[in-house]
């Protein structure tokens, strides 16, 4: 392997995902040279090749197969079992593709250097990056590791990429399994079950804690596992799997062959064709030889930092799923480049209590401010405004019924708190409440402004009133 003469550079970006660019890209604004380093083939890191545009791809799939089941006698969209899984999933390249072409063009057209192959820190200001057929060393005054995360792999798990899978395996299999088991009742585990169980698969999702999305408001969460039980799912909550292992189709099972059985602690012992192990993320910090600088990853491979993204080694920073929670694609756009203001004295603002959490289940969730528990616990007093989709013109004729938007207002000032929904478009409507929160507004607004009709957007109206009527009536 050939080795090139080290270059020199203001910034140099491990991982070109969402942290690395945005970091990169606001860097080169500020008239600084940035060179960003990736391991994979393609730019945009694990968001757009393996995780969150994949999946929400995935999802636009989904939906379009249930729209168009409604009408199958007339359009013939049944799909084999056998294939269906592999044709959804093909069907999301294009997506795939043109965002993976977006990122590049966005790097380039701002003078950043892309350069391919693993890197690792030499010293406090050098990176040695191993490529296919060369090696190279760069210089930079300042570091950002921004490196994601790959599935938890533990080791008593016996993952074969066929039966027993994480979620990079998942979109890769061949056929849609008639039955599967779910370990993990996260973000990511609630929103393939609920994809999968939309197609017809019968899932069963498995999370020790006793509700699902814990940091989640907690009436949303109950209507989410109401309407999961309703799609025929079924929920073993406060349950703990102690072993995954490949067996003999039980007799009289549908399935031929081989199947995973999953033991619990409670002594349970469930069968399915498939099982996705979803038991978190782990840092993809392995290589970056941190200790080289005195640094060190936890159990989980994450990074600590302080408010403003640097590491205990001041020039190096790091942003991104690699940090910890949220966790979030939009979380880490904005983590990166508030890194690179700092590193360079450009003024910066962090509102972290105005970050959008967005859960792309079927129904989705959203939301934004605090939860009721957030809220008890620090002594504010409030109330809840509550608006049901089919209470609006725009819910019935999307045949929403079940959809729920909830407005949490301050008791005395009718300030908006939080902001929490579940339904159709919720990812997209929360942004009407997070921008009226931004800008410190109060219950009056809704209530004093003309939406369009019809529109989801009434709910926020509907909500005001609801929560408005209570405050009075204390």
């Amino acid at each position: 392997m050939s080795s090139v003469e080290s270059r020199q550079f203001d910034l140099c970006v491990v991982g070109s995902g969402p942290a690395g660019q945005k970091c990169a890209i606001q860097a080169a604004k500020l008239g600084k040279s940035v060179c960003v380093v990736e391991q994979m083939e393609s730019v945009g890191g694990v968001t757009i090749n393996t995780g969150t545009i994949p999946s929400k791809a995935l999802r636009e799939a989904v939906l379009a197969v249930l729209a168009a089941r409604k009408h199958a006698d007339s359009v013939g969209t049944a799909l084999d079992r056998t294939s269906e899984l592999a044709l959804l999933v093909a069907s999301c390249q294009r997506v795939i593709h043109a965002e993976i072409e977006v990122v590049r063009r966005q790097l380039l057209d701002n003078g950043i250097e892309l350069l391919s192959g693993t890197a690792s820190l030499i010293d406090t200001n050098r990176i040695r990056i191993d490529g296919r057929h060369a090696s190279e060393t760069v210089a930079a005054t300042h570091v950002l590791l921004a490196p994601g995360t790959t599935p938890a792999r533990p080791a008593h798990v016996p993952f074969d990429g066929e039966k027993i899978v994480t979620t990079d395996e998942l979109l890769r299999l061949a056929y849609l399994p008639q039955t599967l088991i779910v370990v993990g009742g996260g973000v990511i585990g609630a929103e393939y079950a609920s994809m999968l169980a939309a197609l017809g698969v019968r899932v069963t999702l498995i999370e020790t804690r006793d509700r699902l999305l814990e940091f989640a408001d907690r009436e949303i969460v109950e209507a989410l596992q109401y309407q999961l039980r309703q799609a025929g799912m079924t929920l073993r909550l406060a349950e703990k799997v102690v072993e995954i292992k490949r067996v003999p189709a039980p007799a009289g099972a549908r399935a031929s062959g081989e199947m995973v059985e999953a033991t619990l602690a409670s002594g349970k012992k469930l069968h399915a064709d498939c099982l996705l192990y979803s038991g978190g993320r782990q840092g993809a910090t392995d290589a970056l030889g941190l200790a080289a600088v005195g640094l060190a990853a936890d159990e989980r491979g994450r990074i600590a930092v302080n408010r403003t993204f640097q590491t205990a080694a001041p020039h190096i920073y790091a942003c991104g799923d690699v940090i910890g929670f949220p966790a979030l694609a939009s979380a880490s756009m904005e983590q990166g480049r508030l890194a690179a203001c700092h590193m360079y004295g450009a003024p910066m603002v962090l509102e972290e209590e105005m970050l959008p959490y967005g859960i792309y289940a079927i129904p989705e969730i959203s939301m934004v401010g605090a939860t009721e528990d957030t809220l008890t616990a620090r002594a504010v007093p409030y109330e809840t405004g509550i608006a049901h989709y089919r209470e609006t013109a725009r819910g019935q004729l999307l045949g929403d019924e079940t959809g729920m938007l909830k407005l949490l207002i301050h008791q005395q000032t009718e300030a908006i708190l939080g902001v929490h929904i579940i339904g159709t478009s919720a990812t997209e409507l929360v942004h009407i409440g997070q921008a009226v929160m931004r800008l410190a507004g109060t219950a009056e607004y809704f209530i004093e402004t003309v939406f369009n009709y019809p529109t989801l957007a009434e709910c926020y109206k509907v909500a005001a009133f609801n929560g408005r009527n209570k405050i009075r009536c204390v």
